[in-house]
């Protein structure tokens, strides 16, 4: 694996900026891989690894970067629960483990320094060599994962009998004999409102 500093200045790059968040991210992401045994995640055990994120945040990006997991490969998976965490799975050996950041880790931030008043320095700084039992949770998880969610999955592409709008990796909902997006089964449910 890359040097951390090697994977930050990646992430930096990838992300636009450098923050507490990025160096959370790949301290947590390299953790992730440390733990599972996976050397190379970026070259040759680029198939084996599937990340769960649970935010939409500087983190991610880092964990990205780091993991190689993106969303177009099916590698990266997200999950809104607005959660400093993410779940590292081996696909090869089926193990997984979900390292989420502690809240205390923010006060272990001031604490070191205290004479710094910008929170994001602080917690630059200590999140840099604070021992990873300092920063993180962590916890061995089983992850069920169904053909379709794995990397490399195939599936017919199905029209949607309401909108005519092409469903992939079985997303299709039927509903009186019909074939049916998750859009227009659910428009309530949907992310965003047509105009008209």
């Amino acid at each position: 694996m890359q040097t951390f500093d090697e994977l930050l200045r990646e992430a930096e790059i990838a992300h636009g900026h450098l923050c507490a968040g990025q160096i959370l991210g790949v301290r947590m992401a390299m953790l992730g891989c440390r733990r599972l045994g996976i050397d190379e995640p970026k070259g040759a055990d680029r198939k084996r690894l599937v990340t769960f994120v649970e935010i939409d945040r500087c983190a991610t990006d880092a964990i990205a970067v780091v993991t190689g997991c993106r969303l177009g490969k099916r590698a990266l998976k997200f999950r809104d629960w607005g959660k400093m965490a993410a779940t590292f799975l081996d696909l090869q050996t089926d193990k997984a483990i979900r390292i989420c950041a502690l809240e205390s880790s923010k006060q272990r931030a001031r604490d070191l320094y205290s004479q710094i008043e910008n929170k994001n320095q602080q917690q630059m700084l200590a999140y840099r060599e604070l021992p990873d039992e300092d920063l993180f949770s962590e916890q061995w998880v089983h992850v069920p994962m169904h053909a379709r969610e794995l990397p490399g999955y195939k599936s017919a592409r199905i029209a949607c009998a309401i909108c005519g709008e092409g469903i992939n990796y079985d997303r299709q909902v039927e509903i009186s004999g019909e074939i049916i997006c998750q859009g227009c089964a659910h428009p309530e449910a949907r992310y965003y409102q047509p105009l008209q």
